[in-house]
């Protein structure tokens, strides 16, 4: 099960940053989930859901969007451990990822993707299916978002139109603060 984190473990020096250390941990009730802002040699969004123990990860150049219209590109990175949705800070220069940190949002999360039949799929089964439905109950993002995967490592982030669906604001301009200390990214 180790497995599912050595990538993480292999790109990180513990002497020499404050990320969590790689460790699965169970948990128990609903998912969670968290949207990183992640100021590295580019600026972008890291969403990651906690699946069977880890935080598997997306990273959103864009950042996510509340407009139903709006496709974000969503690269799979590796898997993170469930510690990390609450790391915020600074990467040292020279260690992968380094810059700045804020946990831009957080909250649960739940799986609403179904098979044909009507039944509820497992995440894992969503994941090889390469169709994740989800209704996100973060600070700033609520409700359904699907997550639908192109090509290799490529998925799509796409608002599902509900009732949470906003054509006009710009949530990654307005909302610029972490949900965690109230930092703005260049403020760490």
């Amino acid at each position: 099960m180790m497995k599912k984190l050595t990538v993480y473990a292999k790109r990180r020096n513990v002497k020499k940053t404050k990320e969590p250390v790689a460790k699965i941990v169970s948990s128990r009730g609903n998912p969670s989930f968290v949207v990183q802002q992640h100021a590295a040699r580019s600026m972008h969004y890291d969403l990651r859901l906690e699946v069977d123990g880890v935080m598997k990860s997306w990273a959103i150049p864009k950042g996510p969007s509340l407009n139903p219209k709006d496709k974000r590109l969503a690269v799979l990175t590796d898997d993170h451990p469930l510690s990390y949705k609450n790391f915020e800070g600074i990467i040292p220069k020279g260690e992968y990822g380094a810059g700045a940190v804020i946990v831009w949002d957080r909250g649960k999360y739940k799986n609403i993707k179904m098979n044909k039949q009507g039944r509820p799929l497992t995440m894992k089964g969503a994941f090889r299916l390469g169709t994740i439905e989800v209704i996100l109950k973060g600070k700033k993002l609520k409700g359904a978002f699907a997550l639908v995967r192109m090509s290799g490592k490529n998925w799509l982030l796409i608002k599902m139109d509900d009732e949470q669906a906003d054509r006009r604001k710009n949530i990654v301009k307005s909302e610029s603060h972490s949900v965690k200390s109230g930092k703005k990214i260049h403020e760490l």
